[in-house]
């Protein structure tokens, strides 16, 4: 995950003009139709005859290929980073394979969620951050005796070790905290994946292997975009 999503920001985004061409945008989800030059250009969401910015965009692979894009270098470290530290411990438990499949659905879960509350926005959806709060809900599940050591800007030199538990679920109540604000911060995306990895862990994880001896991992405290 971390691999692809490095490869497409540094080898095949371009500019912003690319994020119209390239990734989910719900107005186009919700008529099934790329945008038209209008529409990029502020018009509202609609169902019209003008032709399509990009005739060529497929809008539903659209939607899977938003999970590897990011709005910038911060957007993308930030993202991996958190994979990274919480990741790899689900990975261990789901297998490389499922563990692909399971990190996928999390995303469409959570594109699904912002699709649903925003159906007419035509502001392109990027980042993989639905996606790893899918993980980070799975590990709430699988790791919950895990300790993480949290950095919290600007008191860099005074790290917590806090449950992971506790960690997660203040991170989960803080996303609502965006909510009702002006943000380009997909919060609902976030908290639909947060929930799908969580139940999603809690009906698996008898069939998981058994790694919840973990007990602890470094995490710095961020906001993560989509």
């Amino acid at each position: 995950m971390i691999g692809a999503c490095v490869a497409v920001f540094f080898l095949v985004q371009t500019d912003e003009v690319y994020f119209y061409e390239a990734a989910s945008i719900p107005c186009e989800v919700t008529t099934g139709e790329p945008l038209s030059p209008g529409e990029i250009g502020g018009a509202p969401c609609s169902r019209n005859d003008a032709p399509p910015a990009f005739p060529e965009k497929n809008v539903w692979w659209s939607i899977v290929f938003s999970l590897f894009l990011h709005g910038g270098l911060l957007h993308l470290l930030s993202n991996m980073w958190v994979l990274l530290i919480f990741g790899n411990n689900v990975e261990d438990s789901f297998g490389h394979i499922p563990y692909l499949i399971f990190y996928v659905l999390a995303g469409l879960a959570a594109s699904a969620a912002h699709f649903f509350i925003h159906p007419e926005s035509t502001v392109p959806v990027v980042g993989a951050s639905g996606a790893i709060a899918g993980v980070m809900g799975a590990y709430a599940i699988l790791f919950p005796r895990a300790r993480v050591t949290a950095v919290i800007p600007p008191f860099f030199f005074w790290p917590l070790v806090l449950p992971a538990m506790l960690f997660l679920l203040i991170w989960f109540g803080s996303q609502f905290l965006l909510a009702g604000g002006e943000t380009l911060i997909a919060w609902e995306a976030h908290v639909a994946g947060f929930v799908f990895g969580f139940i999603g862990a809690l009906v698996l994880r008898n069939r998981l292997r058994d790694h919840s001896t973990v007990t602890e991992v470094s995490y710095p405290v961020g906001r993560y975009y989509r």
